[in-house]
């Protein structure tokens, strides 16, 4: 099942809220503001579904947030060091939101975008489809750029992310969704510091004092940022080792989808469980969240965290890791998928 509603409109352009639901009952939520996820209802271990996605109660707290919540980051997601990269021989300035970095694009990124959208399916996995096209020099990043954003609530419980680009010539890409999820409910009141977490990873990137990798890595084993066994997200913050997580993991090489992550909140019930084909993940505990959100709550630090799928921070100007260069007549693929689960009718644990 799937409904279009007319949401309102931003720079001109008239916004959609599209709701798909699955034959179990998860609702997804979407806008082509920013092509974001906008809620996701999902049932605890007693069968109440709640809404697992921070986010706004109208269209203008996406246009007016400063969090980026549930939307596509781009054209480069995450950091790059001193605002500048070099691509082909010639060096590109960036607009600097960061401190001295660009971080998720720049100035005005995809999650600032009107998208286009190109299709919305029914079925046994209702799907919809998001396009947008960044023209050449935008936030001075080279080439047009065309992307496809590809969301499908599965029938086995899931939100499947596919994204698809192509370009006139060569620039760098870097695409994620930046959802802050807390399993116990946007509105339970609870935060995210007793969600267990089992991350896949066993080496991370440190950062410089300007928060991005310095193109090192460093392993993950007794110290914590090891989620290689499943932890609570809090424990080592509550204990003082840390203050909270804004970190990239290292996965493996692009291309291989693999289980990721395993997130589980006990009081609730529900499982989300992680897969992609991209070499690395950003684990961030909203630290530097405080906005009024969905029902008029404060979301602070510690409301939700992010598992964002991508290329490393700072990639452009790290030649040793997976590159991010789409080169003219090549087509980029990815997919991210949440898997949700919970000891109840339809929504049973995964095997896997």
């Amino acid at each position: 099942m799937n409904v279009k509603t007319e949401w309102g409109f931003a720079d001109g352009y008239k916004c959609y809220l599209i709701a798909l639901r699955n034959k179990n009952g998860m609702e997804v939520l979407f806008t082509n503001y920013g092509a974001a996820v906008v809620g996701l209802n999902v049932p605890d271990k007693n069968g109440e579904f709640s809404d697992v996605v921070l986010g706004y109660d109208c269209l203008y707290g996406y246009v007016d947030g400063v969090s980026c919540q549930g939307a596509v980051m781009g054209r480069f997601a995450n950091r790059i060091a001193g605002g500048r990269f070099a691509l082909n021989g010639k060096t590109y300035e960036l607009y600097k939101n960061d401190g001295d970095n660009c971080l998720h694009g720049g100035q005005t990124n995809f999650g600032k975008r009107v998208w286009g959208v190109r299709g919305i399916s029914d079925g046994e996995n209702p799907g919809v489809t998001f396009r947008y096209v960044s023209p050449d020099g935008e936030e001075n990043f080279p080439a047009e750029a065309e992307i496809t954003a590809r969301y499908t609530v599965t029938a086995r419980n899931s939100l499947k992310i596919e994204y698809s680009a192509v370009s006139d010539g060569d620039t760098v890409l870097n695409l994620t969704n930046h959802a802050y999820f807390n399993l116990g409910g946007v509105n339970s009141g609870d935060d995210i510091l007793d969600t267990e977490l089992q991350l896949f990873a066993s080496s991370y990137t440190p950062f410089s004092e300007a928060n991005v990798p310095t193109g090192e890595t460093a392993p993950v084993k007794g110290t914590a940022f090891d989620f290689t066994a499943p932890k609570l997200i809090g424990a080592d913050i509550i204990s003082g080792k840390i203050g909270g997580y804004d970190h990239n993991y290292i996965l493996g090489e692009p291309g291989v989808t693999r289980k990721i992550a395993v997130a589980y909140h006990e009081k609730s019930g529900r499982k989300m469980t992680v897969y992609t084909d991209m070499p690395a993940v950003q684990f961030y505990t909203a630290l530097h969240l405080d906005e009024k959100g969905k029902g008029g709550a404060r979301f602070g630090k510690f409301a939700g965290f992010s598992l964002e799928t991508q290329f490393t921070p700072n990639t452009p100007n790290l030649p040793d890791f997976p590159s991010c260069v789409l080169k003219k007549g090549e087509e980029f693929r990815s997919v991210t998928e949440y898997v949700f689960s919970a000891d109840c009718a339809g929504f049973r644990p995964l095997s896997d």
